[in-house]
């Protein structure tokens, strides 16, 4: 797929991850979530000439075009096709026993979301993968299939806080007595069944949560997200900073904790910062972000 504007991701907050992370020209980086390079090729920019950063990346394609769009700055960026919560083994599989800062953003890419085969989305019928790393055998199908009436319930509950996940788990396990829920469109028809009218939201799909819920459930999001947290202040510089941007209320919610309570961080933002109306015109997607910081002590 080539890059157009289209799918080309514009980095969330990215002034405001660049004045609180406070980038150094001969300071090392890390970005947990290259993506397409948005934030890392801000990095780059602004640590010039001797800065550097190494980029985590577990999609291979999103690795991939990465590397290829900062290619001029190949001499100064490292790109690892790894989770962020293996930050602690990568570094010291490459020598590196203290970095300088730190950025993630949760969110899923531009990329992802407008490449229909993915399956992340409803936008488009497609497979039901929503794997982030497709080297993980299990998809989102797989666990439609697999799980339990009562797992599948817990899944959409606790992941995609939605109420009306027992109703839908029932659906669902219906549904797939007939016929396996092997595509976004039937999983989303289905949901949309299930759910009485009433409590359909007026804003957006009413299937949003359950595909939230899936994704994060595929790919280990918050087991992943719990690790990052707790592997950052074992290589963070004293006086360093690391800034993490989330898109929904379970991820705000870890960070904010785990900031407070782990006495390694010394919080920084009081109140999530939220992009600017002028940002969220040009940047829809950026609606619902939330960036908190905190300095390693």
């Amino acid at each position: 797929m080539p890059l157009t504007p289209s799918v080309i991701h514009i980095p969330v907050l990215e002034s405001e991850v660049l004045e609180w992370l406070q980038p150094k020209s001969d300071g090392l980086y890390v970005d947990g979530t290259l993506g397409l390079g948005g934030h890392t090729q801000a990095l780059l920019e602004k640590t010039a000439p001797t800065g550097r950063v190494i980029g985590f990346e577990w999609d291979e394609d999103a690795a991939a075009k990465a590397s290829a769009r900062l290619s001029g700055y190949s001499d100064r960026l490292q790109v690892v096709r790894a989770s962020y919560a293996d930050l602690l083994p990568e570094l010291e599989h490459m020598g590196v026993a203290s970095i300088d800062g730190l950025v993630a953003d949760l969110g899923v890419s531009s990329m992802q979301l407008d490449q229909a085969e993915r399956g992340f989305s409803f936008r488009a019928d497609s497979d039901l993968d929503m794997r982030m790393d497709r080297r993980n055998p299990v998809t989102a199908a797989t666990l439609v299939a697999q799980l339990s009436e009562e797992q599948l319930a817990d899944v959409l509950y606790h992941y995609g806080e939605e109420r009306q996940a027992r109703r839908i788990a029932r659906f669902l396990v219906e549904a797939r007595l007939e016929e396996p829920i092997a595509t976004t469109g039937r999983l989303a028809a289905i949901v949309a069944a299930a759910v009485p009218r009433k409590y359909h939201p007026p804003k957006v799909h009413v299937a949003t949560k359950v595909f939230q819920a899936l994704r994060i459930a595929v790919n280990g999001e918050l087991d992943n997200l719990t690790k990052l947290l707790a592997a950052v202040p074992e290589v963070l510089a004293k006086g360093a900073r690391v800034c993490i941007i989330t898109f929904h209320s379970l991820e705000d919610r870890m960070v904010k904790q785990a900031f407070q309570q782990n006495p390694a961080y010394a919080v920084l933002t009081k109140r999530p910062i939220k992009p600017t109306p002028a940002e969220m015109q040009q940047n829809p997607r950026s609606r619902s972000a939330k960036l908190r910081v905190a300095m390693r002590v």
